[in-house]
C-alpha cells in the first residue's frame, strides 16, 4: 500500500483556470467542420458554430481559446478574414495539407465561438510574414471604441462594440516555421511589434506572451529574454507578461512518432516517461526566468502540449487526425498534474488541439461527435481551476516499466482546494496490468463525505463512432472512509479523481 499525505492547510499557489486551455489552428478539421460548420448547415448550429461540440466544450468548462495558429498564424492576414464572406480571399494553407483556406471563419467568427464557450480570447499575431501595421491595425479593429479607419471598419462590417483580447502572442515558433529567426533577433522583433499591441481600453490590459523554446532549447529562453530586457527604458513596463513553451511527447521519435492506438506495453511507458519529462522542462526554463524574473510576474504559457502519433490510416498526413486512447488520458493527467504543481510560474497552458487534430478532446465525422478519453480527465479535472494547489506526498515506490530508460512511477498526484472548501485530489496509476492500493491522510482533514470519478479501461481502449462509450467517466467506488483517512483500489492504467468533504 501506498500513502498519500496532503496537508490541506498548506497552500503552495493558485492553479489559474488558463492551466486547462485549448487551442484551435486552421489545421485539417479542427475549425472547419470541427468547429463551423456555417449558418447554412445541416448540421444543428448557432451562427455556424456546431451546437453538440460548444455544448461539450461549456461542459468542460474551456477557460480560454488560442487561434489561429500554430504555424499557420504567421502566415495569416487578418484581414483576409472580414467583411462578406463571398468575397473573403482564398489562398492555400502551405502548413497544413496544401488544401484552399476560404477565410469564412476569421476575426468575427473566432470572438462569437469564444461568446458561446464564455472562454478568454488568446490572438495570436503574424510576425512571421505580417508587419508591425498589420498587427497594430488588427488590434485596434478588435478593441477601439471610437473613431478610427479600423473601428470604422469593423462597423461596417457589423460589429459596432468593441471585442476584449485577454492574450495576445506576438508570433508563433519564431524560431522555426514562424520565420527561423535567431533568438537575438526574434526578442528584437518582439520589442517592436509588442509595443503596438496597444491598450485601447483601461478594463482591456491585454497580456502579451513572448515566443517561447521548443522543448529543451534553453539557449533560446536565455538569449531571448537577455536581448528583450537589454537596456529597457523605465517607460518600457509591461514589455511581456507571457514566455511560451512548446512539448509534444513522440514515442517513437520525431520521424516515427508510433501508431495512436496499436503500441505495446514498452510503448506505454515510454509515452508516459515522456510525458513526465515535462516537469524537467518547467523546471530548466524557470530557472532562466528566475534570473531575469525573480519575483515570478511572467508567466510560462505552454500554449502547445500533448501526444503526437502518426495520422490515422486514409487520412491526409497534413490533417494530423489521430484517435485517442486511454494512454492519452493517462499522458493528460500526468501534465495537468504536473502543470498544477508549478502553478506559481506556469500561468496557462493549451492542449493541442480541441477537436479533430492531434490528443483532441473531440473527434467529429459529418454530424457526428464523440468524446475521447481526454475530455473525459479535462471534465474530471475542471474542479481544480481557479482552486488553490495545497502540499501533496506520494511515499516513493518502485519505478515501473519495461526499459530502464522509461521507467515511471506507479503512481502520481495532485491536490488542490476549491473555493468551497472541497479537497479534489487527482491520482493517475500508471501500470498497464497491476492495481495498487492507497491511503490517502489529512492533516486536520476528517473526511465526512467523498464523492470519487474514475476514467479507465485497456491501455489501448477508444471510443469510435460506431461504439461512443467504451471509454467514459463513471462513479468510482472502490474506497472506504476510516477514521484515519480514505483507502482506496486504484485499477490499472487509470484516472481518478477523488472530492472530499
Amino acid at each position: 500500500m501506498v500513502k498519500l499525505y496532503v496537508n490541506e492547510k498548506e497552500k503552495k499557489g493558485h492553479i489559474n483556470p488558463e492551466l486547462y486551455g485549448h487551442f484551435s489552428e486552421h489545421l485539417g478539421r479542427c475549425i472547419y467542420e470541427g468547429l463551423y460548420v456555417g449558418e447554412d448547415s445541416e448540421i444543428p448550429n448557432k451562427n455556424g458554430m456546431r451546437t453538440d461540440v460548444v455544448e461539450a466544450l461549456r461542459a468542460i468548462e474551456i477557460p480560454v481559446l488560442r487561434w489561429p495558429g500554430g504555424c499557420f498564424a504567421d502566415e495569416y492576414h487578418w484581414k483576409d478574414g472580414i467583411g462578406p464572406k463571398e468575397k473573403r480571399k482564398k489562398m492555400v494553407n502551405t502548413h497544413w495539407g496544401g488544401v484552399v483556406e476560404d477565410n469564412s471563419f476569421g476575426t468575427h467568427e473566432f470572438f462569437e465561438l469564444c461568446d458561446q464557450l464564455g472562454c478568454k480570447t488568446y490572438v495570436n499575431g503574424n510576425v512571421g510574414s505580417g508587419t508591425v501595421q498589420e498587427m497594430s491595425e488588427w488590434v485596434e479593429y478588435i478593441t477601439f471604441d471610437g473613431m478610427s479607419p479600423m473601428a470604422d471598419l469593423r462597423k461596417e462590417n457589423g460589429r459596432e462594440k468593441p471585442w476584449k483580447i485577454d492574450y495576445f502572442g506576438v508570433g508563433n515558433e519564431n524560431w522555426g516555421c514562424g520565420g527561423n529567426m535567431t533568438p537575438q533577433y526574434y526578442a528584437n522583433e518582439y520589442r517592436r511589434y509588442q509595443t503596438y499591441v496597444r491598450n485601447y481600453h483601461p478594463e482591456n490590459l491585454i497580456k502579451k506572451i513572448c515566443g517561447g523554446a521548443n522543448v529543451a532549447d534553453y539557449y533560446w529562453t536565455k538569449e531571448v529574454l537577455k536581448t528583450a530586457f537589454d537596456n529597457v527604458p523605465e517607460c518600457a513596463h509591461g514589455l511581456m507578461d507571457g514566455l511560451s513553451l512548446h512539448y509534444y511527447v513522440h514515442p517513437e521519435g520525431w520521424q516515427i512518432k508510433g501508431s495512436a492506438t496499436q503500441f505495446d506495453d514498452a510503448a506505454w511507458y515510454k509515452t508516459l516517461s515522456k510525458a513526465l519529462y515535462m516537469e524537467e522542462l518547467i523546471n530548466k526554463h524557470g530557472t532562466i526566468m528566475d534570473e531575469y524574473d525573480p519575483e515570478k510576474t511572467i508567466g510560462m504559457i505552454v500554449d502547445e502540449w500533448g501526444c503526437w502519433f502518426t495520422v490515422e490510416e486514409g487520412t491526409n498526413p497534413g490533417f494530423l487526425y489521430q484517435q485517442n486512447t486511454i494512454r492519452d488520458a493517462l499522458a493528460a493527467g500526468l501534465t495537468l498534474n504536473i502543470i498544477n504543481k508549478h502553478c506559481d510560474r506556469v500561468k496557462m497552458a493549451n492542449l493541442a488541439q480541441m477537436v479533430n487534430v492531434l490528443q483532441s478532446v473531440i473527434l467529429t465525422e459529418g454530424p457526428k461527435m464523440i468524446l475521447t478519453p481526454t475530455y473525459h480527465v479535462f471534465h474530471m479535472y475542471r474542479y481544480h481551476q481557479d482552486a488553490d494547489l495545497v502540499a501533496s506526498h506520494l511515499e516513493e515506490t518502485e519505478p515501473i516499466g519495461t526499459e530502464e530508460a522509461y521507467m515511471v512511477p506507479q503512481l502520481q498526484e495532485s491536490v488542490s482546494v476549491g473555493a468551497d472548501g472541497i479537497v479534489n485530489i487527482t491520482v493517475n496509476n500508471l501500470s498497464v496490468t497491476d492495481e495498487k492500493e492507497l491511503f490517502i491522510s489529512f492533516m486536520e482533514l476528517k473526511p465526512a463525505s467523498v464523492e470519487a470519478f474514475i476514467v479507465t479501461g485497456n491501455m489501448t481502449a477508444h471510443n469510435t463512432f460506431e461504439e461512443p462509450d467504451t471509454v467514459k467517466e463513471e462513479k468510482f467506488e472502490a474506497f472506504e472512509i476510516t477514521e484515519q483517512g480514505i483507502k482506496a483500489a486504484l485499477p490499472p492504467c487509470s484516472v481518478v479523481l477523488f472530492r472530499v468533504k
